[in-house]
């Protein structure tokens, strides 16, 4: 049986800024498990190889928890002076990129792509990510399904810190809900919102500001993944996809 598990970059700045980001989380945010980092080579990274599954949607509540409480720790310990919408480099040396600039960068692609329908859709587009860009600062590191590895115990692991990036609070967890669902279709009509709850309970522990986030919001930050993912869909286990509007969750028929 493979004991290690070895990714492969392009560049040494690749390599550096994932095991820089590695290290930020297991000091930072320390809720979240990682696979031990056993040797940062000059074109690889090789990991301890976790034996386990991806996550399903059974597992959405207790990873809710556990991503409040990462944030929570993570802006207690680290991210309380960083503002979300300005780039941010700490004194390790650890950059984390804007909100905004990234995603509006991904936004006129997806016009360019055609996965929005015109340039006024763009623009309601740019205008809702303007309007997330406020509150305490969280971190992004992608929650998809693929980027848990849940063992036989049920212990949960994170994978693949490749690219951080400043958000604000809830917006990785409605990254895991949008790919959970584009992974194994709809959720139940109550699962984002008993999420959302666990979420702001955990995340709150650390702050009362932290827990905050409203149903409203996370709709926002929904409707954004659905057009960032849109490229996506049929790929990476994305067997299931959304129009570009706000999306709904569908109920047991």
């Amino acid at each position: 049986m493979l004991t290690h598990f070895t990714k492969h970059y392009d560049t040494p700045g690749q390599i550096a800024a994932a095991a820089r980001h590695y290290a930020w989380i297991a000091a930072h945010a320390q809720p979240l498990r990682q696979p031990a980092l056993t040797v940062v080579g000059p074109t690889s990274l090789t990991f301890e190889r976790i034996q386990g599954r991806p996550a399903q949607q059974g597992d959405l509540s207790r990873l809710a928890r556990l991503l409040g409480d990462a944030h929570g720790a993570a802006w207690a310990s680290d991210l309380r002076p960083a503002a979300v919408n300005m780039p941010h480099t700490f004194r390790d040396g650890t950059l984390f990129v804007d909100y905004i600039g990234p995603r509006e960068v991904a936004l006129r692609k997806r016009l360019e792509q055609g996965y929005l329908p015109d340039k006024i859709a763009l623009q309601a587009m740019l205008a809702l990510l303007e309007k997330t860009a406020e509150g305490p600062t969280a971190f992004y590191k992608d929650c998809n399904p693929r980027n848990f590895v849940i063992t036989e115990d049920g212990t949960a692991f994170v994978v693949d810190t490749d690219d951080l990036t400043l958000a604000p609070f809830a917006y990785d967890l409605a990254k895991l809900i949008a790919t959970l669902i584009m992974t194994y279709g709809p959720l139940p009509a109550s699962a984002a919102d008993e999420a959302l709850g666990t979420y702001n309970e955990a995340a709150s522990r650390h702050d009362a500001r932290l827990g905050t986030t409203d149903r409203e919001r996370l709709d926002d930050f929904l409707a954004l993944h659905s057009v960032l993912t849109a490229p996506y869909a049929g790929r990476n286990g994305y067997r299931y996809g959304w129009p570009f509007q706000r999306p709904r969750l569908q109920g047991p028929a």
